[in-house]
């Protein structure tokens, strides 16, 4: 096969890849060892940045509940900080809600089914045996039910998770942290249903989290910050599971029925860079981290969405030679921040005596409310800013511009209405100088143009927003809107130009 573009790993972070890039009119595989969508329960959780962006593009309806944006006060949703709970994770009122709870496969067959229909191939059953590089492109061999594949590409991405064999057999290197604790998970039964609980239980010996699963069954996850188990790799068993939780517990708890058991510790890992010449990382294959706080799914998933647009407009031809390079210099300062965080939250979770006071301290601050914001703005990764180009650069750039409603030429209109068509967008709010930066932005055909009201609250007479959201230049400000559109895009794509590639016209 001869593609552009080569994703290796259909989950939902290399589905959501495909489905974007397809939608640009890229051509796309996709190499699955997996032949369906697996039912094992794995992350539920989509933070506020992530579900932002994804409506951005068009995703989640019908998961999200209807809000009247621009009415009411900023929405929040409660959540926990180190199994502490209090914590309130906010979001402008014009936004959805802050925390998305929908399960992971859910999201993937929605991906999955969007990415088809744009015109992504999903090869399912195929497991990836060799990956090699070349100057002029990528080639990937695959295994699977009719024998061996080859596919040749542009680029291929690495969202083949925590065991990557991109990620080996390209030669990433990383910096790793150790596992120090242990932990497991599955669902069960009890044979004494009111013996355990929903929620979270700490005890001096480690913590359970216990939550209704299917069935009648309780989804079991335990805690032993004892130091790692030797064993960590082998396979669950039940008896093993209802050990660790009656030990934790200090009461028998018996079990029975036992689904999807596992293990997990805290170990982390980072690359180095999420490059390679043809060949770029994002979710788990890029970055790995201990469970807490939900931020995994999302972690990944902003990854594609900070990937798809830069890397189509890289393989379309409508785009500067360095933009890809901008993903590693964006991501992966994000990716460690959440490693991090959920190292802190482990410290905190960690059940010494000497930390009683400093838990009564969180407990206390985010009952109050007073830390809330900090934490929750991290947990959500809406605290993030993208590193900027110049060091006389505008306040706004690198900053997410939140949804807000716009009266426009053609009518009103917001901003998630106008980031749809997936083009980045020069907004024009009557300044002095508009009719320059009009003309400065008429040999970018991709630049979608739009005159609008002016807002107060954003008091700039000009905005460029990339396609995911990100402000890249305001006026007035630092450098000039040339250079910025020239560090972006080139030197330039005309109507002209575009129409000579059939599969850009797919950007409209």
């Amino acid at each position: 096969m001869q593609t552009q573009v080569v994703v290796v790993g259909g989950g939902p972070v290399g589905l959501f890849l495909a489905c974007e890039l397809a939608e640009y009119g890229v051509r796309t595989v996709v190499i699955e060892a997996q032949v369906a969508v697996s039912h094992r329960p794995k992350a539920t959780t989509l933070h506020a940045r992530t579900v932002q962006c994804l409506v951005r593009r068009g995703h989640l309806g019908g998961l999200l509940g209807a809000r009247d944006p621009g009415t009411g006060g900023p929405a929040s949703s409660s959540f926990h900080f180190a199994g502490i709970p209090g914590l309130v994770v906010s979001a402008p009122a014009s936004e959805p809600e802050p925390i998305l709870k929908c399960p992971q496969d859910e999201l993937e067959r929605l991906f999955e089914e969007r990415a088809r229909a744009a015109g992504a191939r999903i090869l399912r059953g195929y497991r990836v045996v060799e990956v090699r590089q070349t100057p002029g492109g990528v080639h990937v061999t695959a295994e699977g039910p009719s024998g061996r594949v080859s596919c040749a590409g542009d680029y291929l991405v690495g969202a083949d998770g925590a065991r990557s064999v991109v990620r080996e057999q390209a030669g990433f290197t990383s910096r790793s942290y150790p596992a120090t604790v242990s932990a497991m998970a599955g669902d069960v039964g009890l044979v004494e249903p009111d013996a355990l609980r929903p929620g979270w239980h700490r005890t001096r010996r480690g913590w359970i989290v216990a939550k209704d699963a299917p069935e009648g069954t309780m989804r079991l996850r335990t805690l032993n910050c004892a130091g790692a188990y030797a064993t960590r790799h082998q396979p669950l068993t039940l008896q093993e599971l209802q050990r660790e939780v009656s030990w934790i517990a200090g009461r028998d708890i018996a079990m029975t029925s036992p689904r999807w058991l596992s293990r997990f510790s805290d170990f982390s890992r980072l690359v180095d860079s999420y490059r390679a010449g043809r060949i770029l990382l994002a979710g788990d294959a890029a970055h790995l981290h201990f469970p807490i706080g939900g931020q995994g799914l999302s972690t990944g998933l902003l990854d594609a969405v900070d990937l798809s647009w830069k890397l189509a407009f890289t393989v379309l031809g409508t785009a500067a030679n360095t933009l890809l390079d901008t993903y590693d210099r964006e991501r992966r300062p994000a990716a460690q921040r959440v490693i991090d965080n959920t190292r802190a939250q482990l410290a905190l979770m960690r059940p010494d005596p000497a930390l009683d006071p400093l838990r009564s301290l969180f407990a206390e601050l985010l009952a109050r409310g007073g830390e809330s914001g900090v934490l929750g703005s991290m947990i959500s990764a809406q605290d993030a800013v993208l590193p900027v180009r110049t060091t006389d650069a505008s306040p706004w750039e690198g900053r997410f511009l939140h949804n807000v409603a716009l009266t426009t030429r053609e009518g009103r209109t917001d901003v998630i209405g106008l980031l749809r068509a997936r083009r980045p967008l020069l907004l024009l709010f009557g300044g002095r100088g508009s009719s320059d930066l009009e003309q400065a932005a008429e040999r970018y055909a991709l630049l979608r143009v739009v005159h609008a009201a002016p807002i107060p609250e954003l008091a700039c007479e000009a905005l460029l927003v990339r396609p995911d959201g990100y402000i890249a230049w305001a006026a007035p400000g630092g450098a000039g809107l040339s250079s910025t559109l020239t560090a972006f895009f080139g030197a330039g794509t005309t109507e002209g130009d575009l129409v000579k590639s059939a599969s850009v016209g797919r950007i409209h």
